[in-house]
């Protein structure tokens, strides 16, 4: 490998060979805030980005209790059982404190927890989308560096964050609940526009009403307009906890794939995905700069007080930020 220092090209081929401690590393080292330390992660990623962008990259989202974790860890095994490598980032709500991620992921999917070929890694919003975007990219390329060929990213399955997600990866599932009726009121069109396959869980529970529920979701997509020529998408039903159906879901997926890149679709969604890393890249900077730029940091309180006192409006509020810095 060329460029960086010594340090920076031992750590990419231990990352590059393997080494699941120097991944590790290298992922809270893309996560750290320190300006030293987001050098060393820039010089780092640019180092991997060779041996990036082979993998299989899934968002899978769905609603609080609809069983993201049990389908994944389920998911997951299976996958692995097939000589696959998995990586499953989860975009947590951050803490507001120490911007870690809260929820406990190993616990929740305990077969990849203590598989040899998988990686499980919490991947913190930092509380912004553009967080979601910056750092579980950059997560996601290490993974694929260290020789994880399937990347699986879940959402919380509230807020924008599925966006954020469906512009990361190459194929979106949405995991539903059975029983559709007036839980298919509640569906945001933007979920259904963004999926690329719908898929009923617990139909090893609800067996009628899952079939039910997969008719509404069908009958659903049928009034809304395809996101790619090349794939309409489908809906199953299955299970995360007994695996019913995931083999199915695999096979949609592999069959995706193929079909984007026989028409050049995927090439072209994952360049538009680039762009718009850097964009949440550069928002991300200038929101850090506005916030620790010590300069800054003293004139903006007393601009955020003038707004709120009414003697200054928030249009000229932001023309004075923008001043601030120098755009």
């Amino acid at each position: 490998m060329t460029g960086g220092s010594p340090k920076t090209a031992v750590t990419a081929e231990r990352v590059a060979g393997g080494d699941r401690a120097s991944l590790a590393r290298a992922i809270t080292l893309m996560e750290s805030r320190r300006p030293d330390h987001r050098e060393a992660a820039r010089a780092l990623l640019q180092e991997l980005m060779p041996r990036t962008g082979h993998a299989v990259r899934i968002g899978i989202t769905g609603v609080p209790g609809v069983g993201k974790s049990t389908t994944i860890d389920t998911l997951g095994s299976m996958l692995t059982g097939k000589g696959h490598k998995v990586a499953v980032l989860a975009v947590d709500p951050s803490s507001t404190r120490t911007g870690g991620a809260i929820l406990g992921d190993k616990t929740r999917m305990a077969r990849l927890a203590a598989d040899p070929n998988a990686f499980i890694r919490p991947s913190p919003s930092s509380g912004t989308l553009g967080g979601v975007a910056a750092k579980t990219r950059e997560t996601m390329l290490l993974c694929e560096a260290a020789g994880f060929d399937v990347i699986l990213v879940e959402t919380v399955g509230v807020g924008q964050s599925e966006t954020a997600v469906a512009d990361l990866t190459d194929f979106f599932l949405v995991l539903m609940l059975p029983g559709a009726g007036d839980e298919l009121q509640g569906i945001k069109k933007g979920i259904l526009e963004l999926a690329d396959l719908i898929a009923v869980n617990k139909a090893d529970d609800a067996g009628a009403k899952a079939k039910a529920a997969a008719a509404e979701y069908k009958a659903a997509l049928h009034i809304l307009s395809p996101a790619s020529p090349s794939w309409t998408p489908p809906v199953l039903t299955v299970s995360g906890l007994t695996g019913q159906g995931l083999d199915e879901i695999w096979g949609k997926v592999l069959d995706h794939r193929k079909r984007l890149e026989a028409s050049g679709e995927l090439a072209a969604k994952r360049r538009a995905q680039d762009t718009k890393w850097m964009w949440a890249l550069v928002h991300e900077r200038l929101y850090e700069r506005l916030h620790h730029d010590p300069a800054l940091r003293q004139r903006v309180p007393e601009i955020e007080n003038a707004i709120a006192d009414g003697s200054l409006s928030p249009t000229a509020g932001a023309g004075e930020i923008v001043k601030l810095l120098k755009l």
